[in-house]
């Protein structure tokens, strides 16, 4: 059985950091790609970052470079976003997702597996 399992949200002040985790199990975790979403209320779901997990490629949604990064830690099975320099409109749920292959964050139909979502809130 595949399971994304986030961890890590809460509550900052801007500018300050948190640092997410999406632990992954039931399946072979270097053949996938993991993607971080987010959706606010009242918004679309929106494309954060993902990662290819065996080649390494990445991708950050515009609002993010600079103060996001992700990374997989292969032997754990879980892949962490940092993110950094936090403003009020990255509140949101956070979701991870995992995909056969293919990093992209253009569309979350294409990933297969979910996480339950974690809160982030960002205060002004």
């Amino acid at each position: 059985e595949v399971q994304l399992v986030e961890s890590g949200g809460g509550l900052v002040q801007a500018g300050g950091s948190l640092r997410l985790s999406c632990a992954a199990s039931g399946f072979t975790f270097d053949d996938y790609a993991i993607g971080w979403f987010r959706q606010a209320p009242g918004k679309e779901r929106e494309g954060v970052s993902c990662i290819s997990t065996s080649a390494g490629s990445t991708y950050y949604a515009d609002s993010v470079k600079g103060r996001f990064t992700i990374s997989s830690d292969n032997a754990k099975n879980t892949v962490y976003l940092q993110m950094n320099s936090l403003k009020p409109e990255d509140t949101a749920v956070y979701f991870c997702a995992a995909r056969y292959w293919g990093c992209t964050i253009v569309s979350g139909t294409e990933y297969d597996h979910w996480g339950q979502g974690t809160q982030v809130t960002v205060n002004s």
